[in-house]
């Protein structure tokens, strides 16, 4: 199971780290290591959100998400996507910032800084919405009782979500963007941090809400064909195939590219902290983009998340702590290691507490059946 799920990951990764040695020797195969590493531990609650959606899908688009889904992600977010960022934020075409990147290293390092208010923006308020989105929504299986009863009270205000996060973005955008941290020095990015946050908005309000859509017309269709099907066993007919569903599986593969999108932006930023090498920028992010994506697949067979149910809500409370830190970083910078390790802490504490509560539960059990076999018993069954 292991090795057929985490196969391509680790063939992938054996090529990467060799191609790294003939690159830039022994000390590019340590930079590739140390961004695969990077790109995992931030993007590990990213694998977990992706299997809540994934095992709503056909073991086909499964498929599809490892194959063409990989392609988009490592050479669309991990290489393409600095090149574009660049290219946009100087106002160049993208044959010079390729050649940009691969000859002035430090003046492409620069402009991707300087356009990271943006990136942030768009990234944070695509994330915020996420998380705000779950945390409004009143579900049967509460992890955090005492915070998430009142949201989801609160949650049945129409468009409360939205209002928040614009609040959010104002705000940032009053705050942080004013005094943004660039290369070159600081400067008021006020407006280009309300349009990338409104253009990040905007993108989740279209794709999720597509994806809903589809998603509840898929359910609908499924209901339909059930009836249509045992109505045809009853008649004796052959039933039409539906075709809504691949429709549907679409559009929640398209949310997932988009979801993934936004978790690079980090990813891809703190690599600047590592190399500006986008070739080994490019080998490390997409071996550990290569291992979210089996992780995911891993954990939609194994059912874990059917098991441990309080996995989604730790990834969920990592996606708006990763919202908020993006938007604290077009001002501020903080390192690598706290923005990993807050979206690990929170997911091993969800995880720890899943299984709390499995025990507990089994606990029950066993006492309930002990107290039914006395039952039996004492009255001479």
């Amino acid at each position: 199971m292991v090795l057929k799920t985490f196969g391509w990951s680790f063939a992938v990764t054996a090529l990467g780290l060799v191609a790294a040695v003939f690159i830039g020797g022994w000390t590019a195969f340590g930079i590739v290591a140390i961004l695969s590493v990077l790109e995992i531990s931030l993007s590990f609650d990213n694998a977990v959100i992706n299997a809540g959606i994934l095992k709503k899908m056909s073991a086909f688009w499964q498929k599809i998400f490892l194959t063409i889904g990989i392609l988009i992600a490592v050479f669309g977010m991990r290489l393409v996507f600095p090149v574009v960022i660049v290219a946009v934020s100087a106002s160049m075409g993208p044959i010079e910032a390729v050649d940009l990147a691969l000859t002035d290293k430090d003046r492409y390092e620069q402009l991707v800084t300087d356009a990271h208010p943006a990136i942030a923006a768009f990234g944070g308020m695509f994330l915020l919405m996420i998380f705000l989105d779950f945390i409004f929504e009143d579900r049967d299986i509460k992890w955090l009782g005492w915070i998430e009863r009142p949201l989801a009270k609160l949650g049945k205000v129409d468009m409360l979500s939205v209002c928040i996060a614009l609040i959010v973005l104002l705000i940032s955008s009053m705050t942080f963007a004013t005094h943004a941290h660039l290369h070159a020095g600081s400067a008021d990015k006020a407006e280009t941090v309300l349009l990338a946050g409104i253009g990040g908005l905007i993108t989740y309000m279209i794709v999720g809400g597509l994806s809903g859509f589809f998603e509840g017309k898929l359910e609908e269709e499924e209901e339909r064909e059930h009836e249509a099907e045992e109505a045809a066993v009853r008649e004796g007919k052959p039933r039409s195939a539906v075709v809504l569903a691949g429709q549907a599986a679409f559009f929640m593969f398209l949310y997932l590219e988009v979801l993934d999108a936004s978790f690079s932006f980090d990813g891809v930023i703190g690599a600047f902290a590592i190399t500006n090498d986008i070739i080994l920028m490019a080998l490390g992010l997409g071996i550990g983009a290569m291992y979210v994506r089996s992780l995911t697949v891993y954990l939609v067979r194994q059912g874990t998340l059917d098991d441990y149910v309080y996995l989604e809500h730790g990834a969920h409370y990592a996606i708006g702590a990763l919202a908020v830190i993006l938007l604290v970083t077009i001002q501020y910078e903080i390192h690598e290691l706290i923005t990993g390790s807050i979206g690990v802490i929170l997911i091993a504490w969800s995880f720890w507490s899943s299984v709390r509560r499995n025990r507990a539960l089994a606990a029950a059990e066993g006492k309930a059946s002990g107290t039914d076999e006395k039952t039996e018993v004492s009255s001479g069954v």
